[in-house]
């Protein structure tokens, strides 16, 4: 039972990236909330998005929205955070997660928070 996230990498400011998580060992709906978190060592973690099936609609901290997009396919059993116009203040460890219900979108999710994740994958954005 695991979350692999992949798709990091060395960005100029203004650039794109996509980050893709699969799941294996267990199925994406059986988790009633999918999100990302984001981590730079030494500091807070901070949730940046996350869709629960009550609606089936992504929530985005203030700090990405617009620039990021968060999806997931079902039958692949995958979740994607397609993240455009990239800027050095994004640079940080992305972690995908599961949850029982959403915390609190921008703020600092703590393990009790939180189902599953995986290992990171580092976005480092230059200027």
């Amino acid at each position: 039972v695991q979350l692999q996230a992949s798709g990091g990498g060395l960005v100029q400011r203004g650039g794109s990236l996509r980050l893709s998580c699969a799941a294996s060992g267990f199925a994406l709906l059986d988790y009633a909330a999918v999100g990302w978190f984001r981590q730079v060592p030494g500091k807070e973690r901070e949730g940046i998005s996350c869709i629960s099936s009550t609606d089936n609609r992504p929530e985005y901290a203030d700090s990405v929205k617009g620039r990021f997009t968060f999806s997931r396919d079902n039958a692949k059993n995958m979740m994607y955070l397609q993240m455009n116009d990239l800027k050095p203040e994004d640079t940080a460890l992305y972690y995908c997660v599961t949850a029982f219900a959403c915390p609190t979108i921008g703020g600092a999710w703590a393990n009790r928070d939180l189902r599953l994740w995986g290992q990171g994958t580092l976005v480092t954005v230059s200027s």
